[in-house]
């Protein structure tokens, strides 16, 4: 079975708490039509019910796009919500078995934090499609991501480890840039659109600064 085609050019990761008074499900929605290539359902306070709610909700707002959904951590809401794919850190089950679990059609994403985070796990990674690097920068959204690894260390994780990588932590249209030059194929943002005034206005901007980017590679 054919695995889904997915952009990591301009991942979004949700966070509800950074929305305001806006709907969680319009602030997505602006985001895709702004130019978001990948959404990660992320919301830790929720439920196991209300998660597998609002990943069907995310699934049927983004199928009309092709955009896909990925779910972080939790397999059983991927499955559940019959998501496109899942992300899990590097406490969660590894790769090979969350592979046997969701099938072969569907994304795998892993998280590797720096260079040897990666040398304690290659096995977790067998079978993912691409690694989630970070944080590069120091974030306040997650506060429990661990200490920054700049570029030199998105560069040495990407080089190091040969998938597919999307850059996190921190970044924004001041940076994106620059994560694409050390190596990664994308960004992945929380709060540069999920609390941007504008979230249609912010994803444009940060994909224009990508592909630019992209182009002077």
């Amino acid at each position: 079975m054919m695995r889904h085609p997915f952009d990591l050019s301009l991942y979004l990761v949700t966070d509800p708490k950074l929305c305001g008074s806006r709907d969680f499900f319009e602030t997505v929605a602006a985001a895709v039509e702004g130019g978001v290539t990948l959404v990660q359902l992320r919301d830790p306070d929720a439920g196991t019910r209300e998660l597998v709610a609002i990943a069907r909700r995310l699934k049927a707002l983004l199928q009309p796009t092709g955009v896909p959904l990925i779910v972080n951590d939790r397999i059983d809401v991927a499955l559940a919500a019959e998501a496109d794919g899942v992300h899990l850190g590097q406490s969660d089950m590894d790769g090979a078995d969350a592979r046997r679990l969701i099938g072969e059609e569907r994304i795998l994403g892993i998280s590797v934090g720096n260079a040897s985070e990666h040398e304690a796990s290659r096995d977790a990674l067998a079978g993912a499609d691409y690694i989630g690097v970070g944080p590069v920068y120091t974030t306040a959204t997650k506060p429990n991501a661990g200490a920054a690894i700049g570029l030199k260390g998105l560069a040495a994780v990407t080089r190091a480890v040969g998938l597919r990588s999307v850059a996190i932590g921190g970044i924004g249209t001041a940076n994106a840039a620059e994560c694409i030059a050390a190596g990664a194929e994308g960004v992945a943002v929380v709060s540069a659109i999920m609390g941007a005034d504008d979230p249609q206005a912010a994803a444009r901007t940060l994909l224009e600064h990508i592909r630019t980017a992209k182009d002077t590679q």
